[in-house]
């Protein structure tokens, strides 16, 4: 069973999406909020799949609750303002959902975000068949119909893309239906580091660290909040 939350100041607007989840099996309501301050403190002790985020509410937005938590959760926003679907996006939330909400485009969503959910379970129990750990330097990976050989000291960084991910390499980028958690468990942790919710990086190719940044090959990525303290283990 998934488990969900729901963030809307408006008692109306998370009845009808607790009423909407309650008709979609494989799914229930764990707890809903009506401002995203307390929604944030409830995450730090509790793993959740799924996130309905309303955008306009008192003391913090969606977009500001967005970039605050770091957690692997998929996030549908609800919203009556389209205005800001791209700044939604441009944070990987999932799908926008537009108030009023109708029940089949919720659905449609809901669906697609648990066949996600569904589909990264099973690739980190089993890797899905598709990616191999081995004793030896390198992983193998499915993508574009081909298999390539990857090996470790090709890569720079693996950035997350909601249910991809992409190989930074020196040679070149490769993006595969894959997910960050399962790279994590199959990655050597002496050669790489996750930094991020979004980002695992090579730890040979770490350049630089300023402040939340980290330079690697000659990017520079976040540091989320959670990983900071591994992250200055190694400059030790």
């Amino acid at each position: 069973m998934k488990k969900c939350i729901i963030i809307d100041d408006e008692h109306l607007a998370r009845k009808l999406i607790a009423g909407y989840v309650s008709k979609i099996p494989n799914l229930e309501v764990e707890a809903t909020f009506d401002n995203a301050i307390d929604a944030i403190y409830f995450l730090q002790n509790n793993t959740i799949d799924l996130i309905y985020l309303d955008i306009q509410m008192p003391h913090i937005t969606g977009i500001e609750f967005i970039k605050t938590i770091q957690v692997d959760a998929l996030i549908i926003i609800t919203s009556a303002y389209s205005e800001y679907a791209i700044d939604g996006f441009n944070y990987n939330v999932f799908d926008y959902l537009l108030k009023p909400i109708a029940f089949p485009r919720f659905l449609k969503a809901t669906t697609n975000a648990l066949e996600i959910l569904e589909s990264s379970e099973q690739d980190s129990q089993d890797h899905d068949n598709t990616i191999q750990k081995t004793q030896k330097d390198y992983l193998t990976i499915k993508a574009d119909h081909r298999l390539y050989k990857i090996n470790f000291t090709d890569i720079i960084y693996i950035e997350g893309q909601r249910e991809y991910v992409t190989f930074h390499t020196h040679k070149r980028k490769i993006t595969a239906y894959y997910s960050l958690k399962s790279l994590t468990e199959t990655l050597p942790s002496d050669q790489f580091i996750r930094i991020h919710k979004s980002y695992i990086v090579s730890i040979p190719s770490i350049e630089t660290l300023e402040g939340n940044m980290l330079e690697v090959g000659g990017e520079k990525l976040p540091i989320g909040k959670s990983y900071k303290a591994s992250v200055m283990d190694i400059f030790q």
